[in-house]
């Protein structure tokens, strides 16, 4: 449970560093007393501990070494502790008449520390300037990569290499016969020298990628083989490819050749299946070929710290496009005046912006629709008179923001969720924010309450379940689309090697994953009986599937409310936010054609008779007006508006290159003026090397990705 997630977890951490050091306390104990059973337990348990937390613990490992008590200190100290209790022990003498054994121990680590060497360099020369996805790499003569545990995890290397030498020198303990710890060495010894040598060879330039050199000239030629025209730009942080992710079905329906632009190398792989090709470009030195290129526009779903670089471009014009719309002040970033337009659903927020005043004047605000709601199925009627009425509790999440009134959860959550279960025609879908708790406890708490009381509810509720072969068909259905929606690859592959890997466009996948996703919602709203309420906290099924198996949809201020409105069912908002009604009805547009609810939840039993006997519905007429407030006319279609809008800033950008070929070249500005800062801005950056995998612990030449932190408004 996330209320009680982080106590047990700094338990097992404070008992993993309390173990640590006793082993490492016993382990002196028993060499200084001498007392060879006590040393021997210690010595073992001490590295085998360390290999656990290596899998389990990497983060306390991470904390370890920010103290400077990284895995080769640990081990170092282990080894001197053998060291140690050989000398004090009869029989044995590591220095003098059984020197061999301490010159060993030191060559061992020698050759790690060269190994180390080597899988820096080899790290460096295989990480390209770019990382693509969906375009030819043959000219980047990519290769696969080495094994991890040489190139990749320096602690795992160390500590399994380091077997034969503990075991060897503590059977010398024991047997004070220093045959064993010499043949332990040798062991070790040898397989370093022998991982060392074959990690060395990808040093070769029989498996050299490009250089930065060659990899920049082979993007230059790309981009002039395939003359992109449109841009999708995105940077953001670990959790933020959704705000991406939304618009891929939109970009390959556009008139021209589009292109995916990302700048954090992890994000390559976040993005979902697509037929677009994919470019992520870390370092804004080489972000720069791209204004000689044939892109016009670039689409921003997203606000970033790395935005700005791109906007330096003056021959792209650049469209704000967002990642929803809602009433919250977030929606409205004064960030948003740095683009050429702002692109939004409909004339609502055109209103949001001027109220604002933040410096997004009207002429540069376009109206294009949503074109991501066209899988929303529109009203058709209310729930069948034997069936139940589903009812979506979709709350968001608590935001960045103290505004108050974020998210219901907190509030009125548990009494929304009560009054619904105490109805016994209801189901509820309760489909909570991802991001919901990460913020504020509270909302983490009251969320875990609310599963708990919709589990207990179903306890209660009895009826029939579908047949073994509706559960078969979404288990095959889940298998489909797991294989077209996961890309695996072997556990060594690292950033290269993945590339090639997918340096085949996924032609059709993006299709064929649409179908797939479709089959496996038809599957599994099959098989969950009607009777039965359901929380859904993963991405299946997705919200917008969810909107069309629900009568009512109860949530927050939100780009939700907004997304619903589609299919102009009926739908209720949370009031948690001190105002009256008429303040907040006033304050927040979504919520004209809403039924308000308190904190109380005392208006759902009103509402639910209203959606079940639509002749007491007083707000369809406004639902209708409103959705059209707030996403625009139905005709033309939303695509169609927004090609048009692109279609219209490329005309821009190719107007203004037609004006500036024609002017003198006396005439034209230094396009970039500072340039003293941009260069001292490029000096400063350091090279972006791919993150260390899961369960290490990043070394200090090779930083992990961390994000920038962009501000999500709202799933």
């Amino acid at each position: 449970m996330p209320s009680a997630g982080p106590v047990p977890r700094r338990a097992v951490q404070l008992t993993a560093l309390l173990a640590m050091f006793a082993a490492y306390t016993c382990q002196l104990a028993g060499a200084l007393l001498p007392q060879v059973s006590l040393f021997v337990i210690a010595s073992a348990a001490g590295l085998a501990l360390d290999l656990y937390l290596q899998m389990k613990q990497p983060g306390l490992l991470s904390l370890l070494g920010k103290v400077r008590f990284d895995v080769t200190v640990r081990q170092l100290l282990r080894d001197m502790l053998i060291v140690l209790g050989m000398l004090r022990m009869e029989g044995i003498n590591p220095i003098a008449e059984h020197s061999p054994l301490t010159i060993g121990l030191l060559a061992f680590y020698m050759t790690h520390f060269a190994c180390q060497a080597a899988a820096v360099l080899v790290r460096r020369r295989r990480t390209l300037p770019i990382v693509t996805r969906n375009i030819d790499t043959s000219g980047l003569r990519l290769t696969a990569a080495p094994p991890r545990i040489l190139s990749r995890r320096p602690g795992h290397r160390l500590l399994t290499f380091s077997l034969p030498v503990t075991a060897g020198l503590l059977a010398t303990v024991v047997t004070r016969d220093a045959f064993w710890g010499g043949v332990g060495l040798a062991l070790a010894l040898a397989t370093a020298v022998a991982g060392t040598l074959y990690l060395a060879s990808w040093l070769l330039p029989a498996k050299s990628p490009a250089s930065e050199t060659e990899a920049l000239e082979w993007l230059r030629t790309w981009l002039e083989a395939y003359r992109p025209t449109v841009g999708l730009y995105f940077s953001g942080g670990t959790t933020s490819a959704y705000q991406a992710n939304m618009w891929l079905s939109t970009l390959p329906q556009l008139d021209g050749k589009p292109v995916i632009v990302l700048r954090e190398r992890f994000m390559v792989q976040k993005i979902e299946a697509t037929d677009v090709p994919v470019v992520c470009i870390p370092k804004v030195a080489h972000l720069m070929l791209l204004e000689h290129s044939t892109i016009k526009m670039m689409l921003h779903p997203a606000n970033s710290g790395k935005t700005s670089q791109v906007l330096r471009i003056p021959s792209i014009k650049h469209a704000f496009i967002n990642h929803g719309e809602s009433d919250k002040l977030s929606s409205c970033n004064p960030y948003a005046k740095a683009y050429d337009e702002v692109w939004v659903a409909g004339p609502a927020a055109r209103e949001r912006y001027q109220l604002a005043d933040i410096g997004v004047e009207d002429k540069d605000v376009v109206e294009v629709g949503r074109p991501q709601l066209a899988p929303i199925r529109p009203y058709a009627g209310p729930p069948a008179d034997n069936g139940p009425t589903t009812v979506l509790y979709a709350p968001t999440w608590e935001g960045w923001t103290t505004d108050p009134g974020n998210t219901s959860v907190i509030l009125a959550g548990e009494n929304i969720v009560r009054q619904l279960l105490a109805d016994p025609g209801v189901r509820l879908i309760y489909k909570p924010h991802p991001m919901t708790g990460s913020v504020d406890p509270r909302a983490g708490r009251a969320n875990e309450r609310i599963m708990a009381m919709i589990t207990e509810a179903n306890t209660r509720r009895d009826g029939s379940r579908p047949g073994a072969e509706t559960a078969a068909e979404l288990r095959r259905r889940t298998v489909e689309l797991d294989r077209l929606t996961s890309t695996h690859f072997r556990a060594d592959a690292d950033e290269a090697e993945r590339m090639m890997l997918q340096s085949v466009p996924d032609t059709g996948r993006g299709e064929a994953v649409a179908a797939a996703t479709a089959a496996w919602e038809r599957a599994y709203w099959a098989s969950v009986p009607e009777w039965e309420h359901q929380i859904i906290t993963g991405p299946r099924p997705a919200l917008y599937t969810c909107f069309n198996h629900a009568d009512l949809l109860i949530s927050d201020v939100s780009s939700v409310v907004s997304d619903y409105l589609t299919s102009e069912k009926p739908y209720a908002v949370a009031n948690t936010s001190g105002l009256t009604e008429k303040e907040f009805r006033a304050g927040f547009p979504t919520v004209r054609a809403a039924t308000v609810l308190s904190r109380g939840a005392k208006e759902i039993p009103a509402l639910l008779e209203a959606v079940r006997h639509p002749e007491k519905d007083t707000l369809a007429a406004a639902r209708a007006e409103l959705k059209t407030h707030l996403l625009g006319p139905a005709e033309p279609p939303s695509l169609a508006r927004f090609n048009a809008a692109v279609l219209a800033l490329c005309a821009e950008a190719d107007a203004r290159r037609d004006r500036m070929a024609a002017r003198p070249l006396s005439e034209v500005p230094t396009q970039r003026e500072g340039a003293e800062e941009t260069a001292a801005e490029l000096a400063s950056e350091e090279i972006e090397l791919e993150p260390a995998g899961p369960g290490e612990p990043s070394d200090a030449a090779e930083p992990a990705d961390t994000p920038d932190g962009t501000d999500p408004v709202n799933a």
